[in-house]
């Protein structure tokens, strides 16, 4: 069965999302050197989630070509 136009994700359409797995908090702790081993896993530390944006490529603009000139007159 083929899936409907409106459902498909494209690749710049993926948004961050506002809440992490256990494993991605304790690994992200872990980078910030926040996680206790030895601690409660229900009393964990909060975690930011780092926005991710996409940039945007420039076009960039092709020097006038005598060809060129000669359609647009």
């Amino acid at each position: 069965m083929t899936m409907d136009r409106s459902l498909k994700v494209q690749a710049g359409a993926i948004k961050s999302r506002n809440v992490l797995t256990r494993a991605e908090r304790i690994a992200r702790l872990t980078e910030l050197d926040r996680f206790d081993p030895e601690a409660s896993v229900v009393g964990m530390a909060k975690v930011r989630v780092p926005k991710v944006s996409l940039k945007r490529k420039k076009k960039v603009k092709k020097e006038d070509d005598p060809k060129d000139a000669k359609k647009k007159k």
